[in-house]
């Protein structure tokens, strides 16, 4: 393990090295102390190296993140996991806005809260919120399970795609074209595992609501060909 100061080492030079297919090669475990809410930390990865940060991040950490794991002792900024691409981001603190947008894949864990904007323009990804999340979470998500174990804030799903939702507490209100669905077999199966794969086994799956799209925003009606 290679663990680097970031009071000694500058940003740039973490992530060039980190960046570096030789470095990535020969050292696989990264170590971060004093972070100190620094933006843009480890983001760019694409190599399967493990990344502990001890202490909070500030905007884009682990973005566009593929094939790496990426663990934040603490809270993270803006933009968490923004465009991932593979791996696993799992943060031991609260996120802020717009955590895991625009996810293509791999999964991200925030094992305390989520603020607004949680997974907008989800592509794909998967995302598992311990606590609860914010106003708008899942906007226009694409593709993609999203599971938030607390409550979810106003305007959840607002203009959702085929991204599946599962919340296991209470809803203050849905977004257009978001409602709940039956909640089958195949879903209780696919929120414990992803519980699981999560690391939080003190959730009960059978507790979880599944939402989806009504697709009646994007779906062409002839009868209403005159609006187009």
């Amino acid at each position: 393990m290679d663990t680097i100061d970031l009071d000694i080492v500058p940003l740039r030079d973490l992530n060039a090295r980190l960046h570096d297919p030789a470095e990535v090669a020969r050292i696989t475990d990264w170590r971060i102390t004093n972070s100190k809410g620094r933006h843009n930390i480890a983001v760019g990865l694409d190599a399967p190296v493990t990344v502990s940060i001890a202490g909070h991040v500030g905007y884009y950490c682990a973005g566009m993140n593929e094939q790496a794991t990426v663990e934040v002792h603490g809270n993270a900024g803006v933009g968490l996991a923004e465009n991932m691409m593979s791996g696993r981001v799992v943060v031991h603190g609260n996120a802020s806005q717009a955590a895991g947008a625009t996810a293509h894949g791999g999964l991200l864990v925030i094992h305390g809260d989520a603020a607004g904007r949680c997974g907008i323009s989800l592509k794909g990804a998967d995302i598992v919120v311990k606590g609860s999340v914010g106003h708008m979470t899942a906007f226009m998500a694409q593709a993609g399970r999203l599971v938030v174990c607390g409550d979810a804030g106003d305007g959840l799903g607002d203009s959702l795609y085929e991204a599946v939702i599962y919340v296991a507490g209470s809803v203050h209100g849905l977004g257009a074209d978001c409602v709940e669905q039956p909640m089958e077999d195949a879903d209780r199966a696919a929120v414990a595992e992803l519980l699981a794969t999560a690391g939080i086994d003190d959730i009960d799956p059978s507790r979880f609501r599944r939402y989806g799209s009504a697709r009646e925003l994007y779906t062409f009606k002839i009868e209403n060909v005159g609006a187009y």
